[in-house]
């Protein structure tokens, strides 16, 4: 089954630009939502789903997180009428994260190298499996963020500036009632492995 198929939810193409903004305009501002959330309250590291709404501001999109690694199952109550976008499997760093990279281009090829050694990248939307290949892929482009005291990654808090790399699905709004999402993946090493389940519940 592909994504050409009926029984899967509308998506946006990579080629569109939902509500005036580009795929690359969109993940960055998935990227710097995700990284500028104190591990505490991250959806990430929430393995029930109460944190999904975690400045969550925007109108017309809402954000998912997946997982830093591992197994995951979430059940989220959203409201009608808001696209979704959410990463099959990504990867992001910054000069806070890796100091030996000096330069844009050196952070954007290291975040291109890790998203290349992807061997396994699976979804799964109310049942009907999608295949990821390229036109699901985007370069985020280098972007200014900052990371809180107590972030995910551990590293210093405070301004810096990072790039993202991935595979990334984009839904039109969906209709009420009960949904499914579910993603993983896995690096070629092996040191990455990814599975992530999210019930949603469209409630108008």
């Amino acid at each position: 089954m592909t994504d050409d198929d009926n029984s899967i939810p509308a998506m946006f193409s990579l080629y569109e630009k939902p509500f005036g903004k580009s795929w690359q305009e969109w993940t960055t501002e998935w990227w710097q939502w995700f990284l500028s959330i104190p591990k505490e309250n991250h959806p990430a590291y929430d393995d029930t789903g109460e944190k999904w709404a975690i400045n969550q501001d925007d109108p017309d999109v809402l954000f998912l997180a997946g997982t830093t690694a591992g197994k995951v199952e979430r059940t989220i109550i959203i409201p009608p009428g808001r696209a979704i976008l959410f990463p099959v499997i990504n990867y992001a760093t910054s000069y806070s994260e890796d100091p030996g990279l000096k330069t844009e281009d050196e952070m954007i090829l290291h975040a291109k190298s890790n998203i290349d050694d992807i061997v396994k990248k699976e979804a799964n939307i109310d049942g009907a499996s999608l295949l990821i290949s390229d036109k699901h892929r985007v370069q985020s482009p280098p972007f200014d963020f900052s990371f809180p005291t107590n972030n995910i990654y551990g590293v210093k808090g405070g301004s810096t500036r990072g790039v993202g790399d991935g595979y990334w699905i984009f839904l039109k709004p969906l209709s009420l009632g009960k949904h499914n999402i579910r993603t993983s993946g896995s690096c070629l090493s092996g040191r990455i492995q990814i599975d992530v389940s999210v019930n949603l519940i469209v409630n108008g």
